[in-house]
């Protein structure tokens, strides 16, 4: 009898794993896959591998600008494919060895819930006192628009082995303006659709206004507020229509239109499970509703983000030692899209801020980054928006501009900390870093601009 059984080797399967085997409780981990899951094989890795090589060559392009004479002379995508793979490939190597060296019982096969303490994989019956639900996500399309020929899904644009010369991406959220952003630096011309109104619509507004300038100036084109009808392919092409009868013809379309929980034919409801549309609701402990089995990742409504998993499935190892932890809401969860521009946030937008407080009641300041020295010398623009509670703490931190998603981790602390303006402006920020830029936005919204004007 195991103390805690696993079902999925992802973010939030394997550190529920490390941590419980960290605090003594003996661990079974079940996995059909690969360790690592999503994340690591199909998701945030490799996609950010090819957002670094993409970056490598819009700097190989653009060099004169600054009297280097380097030139872009072609992208050689299977030669990226293999750098890519051998930054997963070590990475996943990496995490074998970690969970190796724990007191793991790691068990591949496809496990499928038998009881409410039990998972049939392989034949075996595998009994724990806990089990920890981990199933994760897939890549979800839309009603009537099947997967296949030359519409694709995320999974497979990252098998590519050559760059399309046209490419349509439905959907402007943060995996469809990743691949946009990629498929531009590689040289495609790219159209992004998103039927919302704005491009990111999960986040701030001025961000999405500026990201859509940005997008603009690098020949990404895009279609807001206009829904998608209908898809056409032959064997050359793919047409995309929208309901006001406008198309799009192009070698591939990307559907990027997010993803579902993977809830649905693991035995979950025939042992009492709540499965709503394939997610797996919990309550403010991750606990399901039924007795001793819990919930963690992609699998609980809510944010989608890996680090959501990790912490996760940390708390829920230390609830089952006893340690009684601290929850995180979604909310004080930082957020990164790896887009050409970057965009990072945490806390509430301007907005979400107005609604919950009140109009009167909130204070917002906008740092351009054209005043700070680092971000002068990458050459970028955008901005560090901040949003408080008058008289109170800063709510809400957004940013937009290359590698701002480095700032995010003390703008996470700002918000988790309930820090005042008044508290982060006396701290010392180095120069020349794009950090003074989070340090300047938090002078002037306390009253006393440096490099700014309030």
């Amino acid at each position: 009898m195991f103390d805690v059984v696993i079902l999925g080797g992802g973010s939030g399967g394997y550190a529920c794993a490390l941590r419980s085997a960290q605090l003594g409780l003996k661990v079974a981990l079940i996995e059909r896959d690969k360790l690592g899951g999503t994340c690591l094989h199909r998701g945030c890795i490799p996609t950010k591998a090819l957002l670094h090589a993409a970056e490598v060559a819009d700097t190989a392009r653009e060099g004169s600008h600054i009297g280097v004479n380097s030139s872009l002379q072609s992208i050689d995508l299977p030669k990226v494919n293999e750098y890519r793979d051998g930054v997963v490939g070590r990475l996943y190597k990496g995490l074998q060895g970690l969970v190796k060296s724990k007191d793991i019982t790691y068990i591949e096969g496809s496990g499928r819930v038998v009881a409410p303490n039990a998972v049939e994989v392989n034949g075996q019956r595998i009994e724990g006192r806990n089990l920890v639900l981990a199933t994760g996500s897939y890549s979800r399309s839309l009603p009537g628009l099947e997967i296949g020929g030359r519409v694709i899904a995320s999974e497979q644009a990252l098998q590519l082995d050559w760059i399309p010369n046209k490419v349509i991406v439905l959907g402007g959220g943060v995996i469809g303006v990743e691949f946009a952003s990629v498929w531009k630096s590689f040289g495609a011309d790219v159209t992004v659709i998103e039927a919302l109104p704005r491009l990111v619509p999960a986040e701030d507004e001025a961000v999405s206004k500026t990201l859509e300038r940005a997008f603009r100036k690098r020949g990404i084109a895009f279609s807001t507020g206009v829904r998608f009808a209908s898809a056409t392919q032959d064997a050359t092409s793919v047409t995309a229509t929208l309901e006001n009868g406008t198309s799009y013809t192009a070698d591939l379309m990307l559907v990027a239109v997010g993803r579902g929980a993977n809830g649905a034919g693991h035995g979950f409801e025939e042992i009492g499970v709540t499965v709503d549309r394939g997610w797996v609701p919990t309550d403010e402990r991750l606990r399901t509703n039924v007795p001793n089995v819990y919930a963690v990742g992609d699998l609980v409504p809510g944010l989608q983000l890996a680090h959501r998993g990790f912490q996760h499935g940390i708390f829920v190892a230390e609830e089952i030692a006893g340690l009684n932890p601290r929850m995180i809401e979604d909310r004080a969860i930082p957020k990164v899209t790896y887009c050409e521009p970057e965009i990072a946030s945490v806390g509430y937008s301007e907005a979400q801020a107005k609604e919950k407080y009140g109009a009167d009641n909130i204070a917002t300041y906008e740092y351009n980054l054209g005043g700070n020295g680092k971000s002068q010398i990458l050459g970028t623009a955008g901005f560090i928006k901040l949003v408080r509670e008058k008289g109170g703490p800063v709510v809400g931190v957004h940013m937009i501009g290359a590698r701002v998603g480095e700032q995010i981790g003390e703008a996470q602390l700002i918000f988790n900390w309930e820090a005042a303006p008044e508290d982060v402006a006396p701290l010392i920020h180095a120069h020349p870093t794009q950090n003074e830029a989070l340090g300047e936005a938090h002078l002037a919204l306390a009253g006393k601009p440096l490099h700014a004007h309030a």
